[in-house]
């Protein structure tokens, strides 16, 4: 197969740790995005920000939003590379292109970022240089066509979210964890990959006995599987940043059930302000781990999770 040409960038480079991957065998979603954040930092040096995201910078890229797409699972060992562009820029933000591809050129993951250029001392945004503006110009480039949105209405605003909201609508409490001073970047912050690690690490808590029950059902009908899940596109919204010695607290619910995956939006929240730190959509599917193919559950499996659907539930 014939893959498109790598956008104009070179960005991160390296490969899988056994490690990073979870019980599907695979990259955890944690790590891909833990690879866009190296890839955010080798597209400041692109632009000529130097040293933009080191303790002593004035200015840095702050990420306000993630669209990603998860295209080809990547194993243990898997070489990886990752190529960025620039798609648009406006007075103060930008939005670009993190392209990351297994070493045959296949899509691994893909994200598309809008970022600000803001302040050290206070994050808000500010004016571009003009040598950044110049430099922009060099890897300006369109959004490959598998970057695209499939799944997600990235035109829909962002609904207010809160903690008094999530208990409102019936969204479930699945994961409760401490931000720790080895989780920020170099300006106190929580990295974004942590954000995504959270819900990762939540998650069970809502679908394993779900996924469990799934294959005692298909066992009983002869089929030999072992459930695990995938997410295959996700929208990352960044509300505020969370400091050590913050807590997180994560309310899920689904918002839609189809054939083969399940719409879930997830509101990462301080228990102690009520504020939202993020809130994230993913699509994920149910995957066989033996045959590495997505499994359709029966109908009857799909109404067990009917009652976490949600009504009104959205990022």
């Amino acid at each position: 197969m014939i893959h498109p040409p790598p956008l104009p960038a070179p960005l991160y480079q390296g490969s899988v740790n056994a490690w990073e991957c979870d019980e599907g065998g695979h990259l955890n979603v944690r790590f891909h995005l833990e690879r866009a954040m190296i890839g955010l930092a080798h597209m400041a040096h692109a632009l000529d920000m130097p040293r933009a995201f080191t303790p002593s910078a004035g200015a840095t890229l702050a990420p306000l939003e993630a669209h990603i797409r998860f295209l080809k699972e990547a194993l243990p060992g898997a070489p990886l590379s990752m190529h960025g562009g620039v798609l648009d820029m406006s007075d103060a933000e930008a939005r670009i292109c993190l392209d990351m591809r297994h070493a045959d050129g296949a899509p691994a993951s893909v994200f598309t970022l809008r970022v600000a250029h803001a302040s050290t001392r206070d994050f808000k945004p500010f004016p571009w240089s003009s040598r950044t503006r110049e430099a922009a110009l060099a890897i300006m480039c369109p959004p490959p066509a598998h970057a695209l949105a499939r799944s997600i209405d990235l035109a829909r605003a962002p609904r207010e979210a809160s903690l008094e909201l999530a208990k409102a609508l019936g969204a479930r409490r699945i994961g409760a964890t401490l931000v720790t001073p080895d989780q920020c970047d170099a300006f106190g912050r929580l990295r974004g990959d942590h954000l995504m690690g959270r819900v990762s690490d939540s998650v069970p808590n809502l679908l394993v006995q779900w996924r469990r029950d799934l294959a005692d059902a298909m066992a009983a009908s002869g089929a030999n599987v072992q459930p695990a899940g995938a997410v295959v596109e996700a929208r990352l919204i960044f509300r505020a940043w969370p400091r050590a010695g913050d807590l997180i607290e994560v309310r899920t619910g689904i918002a839609e059930i189809a054939d083969k995956t399940l719409r879930l939006v997830h509101w990462l929240l301080d228990p102690a302000s009520g504020q939202a730190w993020a809130s994230l959509e993913v699509i994920a599917l149910t995957f066989d781990a033996l045959t590495r193919k997505a499994i359709t559950p029966a109908p009857e499996a799909r109404a067990r999770v009917q009652h976490l659907v949600l009504k009104d539930w959205a990022p």
